[in-house]
């Protein structure tokens, strides 16, 4: 593969890596199982349309208050519903 595709990432990952680690910092259960925090982040992930950008700051600087304002939203909405659908499974997986 050419490295021209190496710099090429969703610009959600970052931002939505953060937000998981600090949702999960308030359930000290999760720090226990690092598979579930990364499932946290790949549901969320999913709920999010990606943008597929080269250079963060770039991106960054075309984007709008309002642009910044509705993508933290999404994201915060995502990692939240993420959180409860897997502690939901998580726990319906134990009880079987």
């Amino acid at each position: 593969m050419s490295t021209e595709f190496e710099s090429v990432h969703n610009y959600h990952e970052r931002l939505v890596f953060r937000a998981v680690n600090e949702a999960t910092a308030k359930f000290p259960h999760l720090d226990d199982d690092g598979d579930l925090v990364a499932d946290i982040a790949c549901v969320a992930l999913n709920r999010l349309q990606p943008r597929y950008i080269r250079h963060e700051v770039d991106f960054a600087f075309y984007l709008t208050d309002k642009e910044r304002t509705e993508i933290e939203r999404g994201i915060n909405e995502a990692v939240q519903f993420a959180l409860e659908f897997v502690q939901a499974r998580t726990a319906m997986r134990v009880r079987s």
